[in-house]
């Protein structure tokens, strides 16, 4: 049912005819979603367990504490559909992060054979260095949580309880995980701009100050916490990051000068010419060429003198 458009006769180049573009895309999605369902399924019984982990930042009021001024909370369901709802969705979460690998390994088998061979190359370190940052960046953000929480749960006024409905505090997981992977990708993008040639180490490294600002102002922004602790712990790591990238992008630019050293010359920039004349070889003789019908009005060396109109040809 599932057979691969490619298994018929590979081209080396990877072209195939739009028909069979579909098909092999047809078959790579299948295969895919077909993992995540299954995934899916298999975590709807672990729902529970699941729910529980991700409620754990969340400080949870006990017998005969005071569940007033913003301590503690209380994690609850507000509505009938809630249960089945919150289910519904951290099962689905699980499936795609658990079935990334299958998802991600079709998604590139359908991209690969359209790719140049230093271009592959370039994808795996890309996708290498990809997956520790963005898994770094989310198990920092899951390691702020309880912080933030007691900061945000610190501001309720006194008299007043904090009720957080479940399907919330996954929504805050999940923006709060998404927002600090995706952070973290950042300075691999800067590598890769590098390696392309877009850009080099020494111009990141004169952008220093508004990166920094640019961080600290979506550090602020982005984070769902809205508070400085989020702010920091989003910045400084990126910021780190940022400065490690221009470091390796330097040293990459020397490497790649010593191998090649017009590389950073720009396309229209003129380049050095060696204006040192080539040595004369040997003179060459060049017959006389014969002298024309108007010419030839004499003999001896009054044709050899004969001139036309006062010159030796009739030009």
């Amino acid at each position: 049912m599932l057979k691969s458009a490619r298994k018929k006769e590979r081209d080396p180049e990877g072209r195939m005819p739009l028909a069979d573009h579909l098909r092999e895309l047809r078959n790579r999605l299948a295969k895919g979603m077909l993992a995540i369902a299954i995934v899916s399924i298999v975590a709807a019984f672990y729902s529970e367990e699941l729910m529980k982990f991700l409620a754990d930042p969340v400080p949870r009021c006990k017998e005969g504490q005071s569940t007033t001024g913003g301590v503690c909370a209380q994690v609850a369901y507000m509505d009938l559909l809630s249960p089945f709802t919150t289910t519904v969705k951290v099962s689905l979460m699980v499936g795609i992060i658990v079935a990334s690998p299958v998802w991600l390994y079709q998604l590139w088998a359908f991209v690969a054979p359209g790719l140049h061979k230093h271009e592959r190359k370039y994808t795996y370190a890309f996708v290498g260095a990809a997956v520790p940052l963005f898994f770094g960046g989310a198990w920092l953000a899951y390691e702020i949580m309880p912080i933030s929480i007691r900061v945000l749960l610190g501001i309720t006024p006194e008299g007043s309880e904090n009720i957080l409905p479940m399907d919330k505090i996954l929504d805050f997981s999940v923006r709060m995980v998404l927002v600090f992977g995706a952070s973290f990708e950042l300075p691999l993008l800067l590598v890769m701009l590098n390696m392309t040639g877009m850009v080099t180490g020494r111009r990141m490294l004169h952008w220093w100050r508004g990166v920094v600002m640019g961080v600290f102002v979506f550090g602020a922004v982005a984070t769902p916490t809205t508070d400085p602790v989020g702010m920091l712990a989003l910045a400084g790591p990126i910021v780190v990051l940022y400065f490690l990238a221009v470091g390796f992008s330097i040293l990459n630019d020397k490497r790649r000068h010593r191998a090649d050293p017009d590389a950073e010359l720009d396309d229209d920039e003129a380049s050095d010419l060696d204006l040192t004349p080539d040595p004369v070889g040997g003179i060459e003789p060049v017959p006389a060429s014969k002298a024309l019908p108007e010419q030839t009005n004499g003999s001896g060396s009054e044709a050899r003198t004969s001139r036309y109109n006062g010159y030796d040809d009739v030009t």
